[in-house]
């Protein structure tokens, strides 16, 4: 029935690639010194995408489009995770691209398109609409990599990115491909029905290894990691702040959408594969971490462990495993924009701060900005009361549940080796001597919302029933 109003189940989806014409026609005819009408109308966009998504959501899963796109209370959820998290990377991002003279229409355009094949990933109910989804993000990722062309390590970076994307592209299609010679059908819904009653599962296993070598490289997990440090050093740091956070929401709705609603009679099998592949991204991504002295390479070698931490939820293949992997993306992403966007407060014309040491005695120059650093910091490492902490203890519950006690032992034990490098940082901030004493010159926006990230971990720490209700009423 909902079939009939496909254009309003996807109102957000067609006002975004609507507005995102709008945007490029508008920045053609800008100079520069007006081209804070492409970033004013960039946030505009977003803010039209969340009174679309809250107008138009539903209570319950309805489909349009002949099954091609579905709208859930989960799929609105993330929508709007998804906004706020793109609306605070533009944010963040102004400053360090208008001093570098980088602040062009091309980076808020890109971030649109790739925040449109978010969506449409969020809300894919095909294995077409999936990798419909995918390719539109990957693409601008690449190109976001290499939107500073004065830079040759940027431009390095996109093509190992390119290289390797493409190639775990083609494997994700290899593995939709034998499902649908197997299944006969591309639908998610009518793919779970279709493989229960299918006898060799020979032909299954052998596509699940390439669906799920697909899915952990969108993720960055381990062996499918090593694009993550490379492109996180490399990329201008906006761009890296953008891939360290709204992508993350996308690689958890891929495992989702696919794993658990369309290949749930093969969780025995998959469940297993993830195993592994969490404990070596816990493993490898908190142990090599300690060795980095850029901040980048070390958040991105974090990155590689929680992504460990957030599969943990997923391989449990249960409700509340997915809600946990849910929350804990949601913390992340919290986490992970307030850590790049420290990056971006202290950098300046000519000085990055991307090194560990460039945060050298922070708290004489601004006690405020390195107790926000403090905050995040003990928050990522999982410290009580943070956000952080809450998340770890969601998903270790979680495989507790199901009996994976061994598993969640390990969990705790990576996670106590992974807090000596992000307590690394806050000892260099207390009780390291200042390199330099040049004030930040970061503006009021970028001050004003940067506070309210480190407070959010804080909060959110303190009362953690907001996200997680919130979790609880998008998977029920």
């Amino acid at each position: 029935m909902f079939d009939n109003f496909g254009m309003q189940a996807a109102a957000a989806e067609i006002f975004l690639i609507a507005t995102i014409c709008v945007v490029l026609l508008v920045d053609v005819f800008l100079s520069d010194s007006k081209r804070w009408i492409t970033y004013a109308l960039s946030l505009l966009t977003l803010a039209g995408c969340a009174w679309m998504t809250l107008s138009y959501g539903v209570n319950e899963r309805v489909s349009a489009f002949s099954g091609m796109y579905v709208a859930d209370p989960m799929g609105d959820v993330l929508k709007l995770f998804s906004y706020a998290t793109v609306a605070v990377s533009f944010i963040y991002a102004r400053d360090y691209l208008q001093r570098r003279a980088l602040f062009k229409g091309e980076y808020f355009v890109l971030g649109l398109v790739a925040l449109l094949g978010i969506m449409v990933m969020i809300s894919a109910g095909n294995l077409l609409t999936v990798y419909l989804g995918v390719e539109l993000l990957s693409l601008s990722l690449y190109a976001m990599v290499a939107f500073d062309r004065e830079s040759t390590v940027a431009a390095e970076s996109a093509m190992k990115y390119f290289v390797l994307g493409a190639i775990a592209s083609g494997m994700l299609l290899y593995g939709f491909s034998i499902m649908y010679g197997i299944a006969g059908t591309l639908q998610l819904d009518e793919l779970a029905v279709e493989l229960r009653s299918v006898e060799s599962p020979i032909g299954l296993v052998f596509a699940l290894v390439f669906i799920i070598a697909g899915v952990a490289f969108k993720f960055g997990a381990v062996p499918f990691h090593m694009w993550v440090p490379d492109v996180y050093h490399g990329a201008p740091t906006p761009v890296t702040l953008f891939i360290g956070a709204a992508p993350k929401i996308s690689s958890f709705v891929l495992a989702v959408r696919v794993l658990a609603e369309g290949l749930d009679s093969l969780v025995a099998n998959w469940q297993d594969m993830l195993i592994v592949i969490s404990v070596l991204s816990m493993a490898i991504g908190n142990i090599v971490a300690i060795a980095q002295t850029n901040l980048k390479r070390m958040l991105a070698y974090s990155t590689v462990s929680h992504v460990g931490f957030i599969l943990l939820g997923i391989l449990a293949g249960t409700n509340d495993g997915y809600r946990a992997a849910m929350y804990y993306t949601f913390a992340y992403v919290i986490m992970s924009v307030g850590s790049f966007g420290m990056i971006l407060l202290l950098a300046r014309e000519g000085f990055e701060a991307d090194r560990i040491d460039d945060f050298r005695g922070l708290n004489r120059k601004s006690p405020w900005f390195a107790a926000v650093m403090l905050m995040l910091m003990f928050s990522t490492a999982g410290v009580p009361p943070f956000i952080g902490f809450w998340a770890k203890v969601e998903v270790i519950a979680a495989v507790l549940d199901v009996g994976l006690a061994w598993l969640a032992a390990l969990a705790v034990l990576f996670s106590v080796i992974g807090a000596f490098y992000y307590l690394r940082v806050v000892k260099v901030m207390y009780f390291d001597e200042p390199t330099d004493t040049v004030d930040i010159q970061a503006g009021g926006t970028l001050r004003a919302v940067l506070s309210l990230n480190g407070l959010a971990v804080l909060v959110l720490g303190i009362v953690p029933s907001v996200l997680i209700d919130l979790c609880v009423r998008a998977l029920p």
